[in-house]
């Protein structure tokens, strides 16, 4: 049985690769910050006590600020593979906090291949690195587009991605970077904008917000669906060689559009409800991302079934439901008929 550790499993795309890695007979090893209140409940459905025979999944308290508790779960646990998802991964967050991003973000990482450098053992690494990479870069995005950052959050990226290289190149480190665009899911967090309107319009159906405040809509990216994304992770760690791979949809939508599909799914007009706020607004914005993942279909053989029309409905359904609406219901359509064999067991 093979063993993974999971950094940030407590997030959208930690939460759908434990699930993703447990119904490969995996068993999974996630780390968590220890805090006064938990933050598990992305996790809390496939969660079995760790002294139950059955139990595949397992939880460790550690910090990537902490080299010393990273290197001894590294070395306790002895997994085949570890996925790097663990971030400050908020870019707007990112200009107010830094060096925290940095410190997370970047240095996270260092301390994670140092950790399996020093430890001897074969370990297969994959970084979760992004799309913000490229910034300003001239679009389509392909792994051979030099990267132009325009966020601290993206800086942070960049310094991590350039590590994987070196230490893949100096200590011949099964070391992998997914340079992943937008993915969204019911699972992510209410800050980020795609979750933030759909999450509002559920809350408008049952008169409980009158406003949505946004920034910037004329932004463009590429958005995909997060189950498919990790199946890209694994996929990439699953190679005989370690290498780069750019993960999208090949498509740009602005936030105006995501915005307009998701009030006209439920029959409501946008005007009446959103309104710009310039807190908002980054200090230094990314126009347009698109991915060429010309790449990653021949090598890989990794292509998403769901498109962003698909995306926006199965997000605002999913939140209809969670807040006790009934839900329109094409989006959970578009789920049976996509994923036959859906393999997470959530929204």
């Amino acid at each position: 049985m093979k063993k993974a550790l999971i950094t940030g499993i407590t997030g959208q795309d930690g939460s759908y690769l434990a699930e993703l890695l447990l119904s490969k007979d995996y068993e999974v090893h996630g780390i968590i910050r220890r805090a006064s209140t938990f933050n598990t409940e992305r996790i809390d459905h496939i969660f079995v006590d760790f002294h139950d025979p059955g139990a595949k999944l397992f939880l460790h308290y550690g910090d990537l600020s902490d080299s010393e508790q990273i290197s001894s779960i590294i070395y306790n646990v002895k997994p085949d593979e570890i996925y790097h998802l663990g971030a400050q991964s908020h870019v707007r967050v990112s200009f107010d906090i830094p060096e925290y991003t940095g410190n997370v973000t970047a240095l996270g990482t260092v301390r994670i291949l140092e950790a399996i450098r020093r430890s001897g053992l074969k370990i297969k690494f994959y970084q979760a690195s992004s799309s913000e990479m490229f910034g300003s870069a001239k679009p389509p995005q392909n792994e051979d587009t030099l990267f132009q950052p325009r966020s601290p959050y993206a800086c942070a990226k960049v310094y991590s991605y350039w590590l994987v290289n070196n230490y893949r190149e100096g200590y011949n480190i099964f070391a992998s970077n997914g340079i992943l665009f937008n993915h969204e899911s019911p699972r992510r967090g209410e800050t980020f904008v795609t979750r933030k309107i759909t999450r509002a319009i559920a809350s408008i159906l049952a008169k409980k917000q009158q406003y949505l405040h946004l920034g910037n809509l004329e932004a463009k990216r590429d958005w995909g669906f997060a189950p498919e994304y990790v199946e890209a992770m694994w996929k990439i760690l699953q190679q005989e060689k370690p290498d780069n791979f750019v993960i999208g949809t090949g498509e740009t939508h602005s936030v105006k559009e995501f915005v307009e599909k998701a009030f006209n799914y439920v029959g409501l007009d946008y005007n009446k409800y959103v309104k710009i706020d310039p807190k908002y607004f980054r200090p230094t914005e990314v126009e347009i991302l698109i991915a060429d993942t010309t790449k990653a279909q021949k090598i890989l053989d990794w292509q998403p079934k769901i498109t962003f029309k698909d995306l926006v409905k199965i997000m605002v359904d999913a939140d209809m439901r969670m807040i006790g609406l009934k839900p329109i219901g094409e989006g959970d359509k578009i789920l049976k008929e996509k994923f036959s064999n859906k393999w997470w067991q959530r929204d």
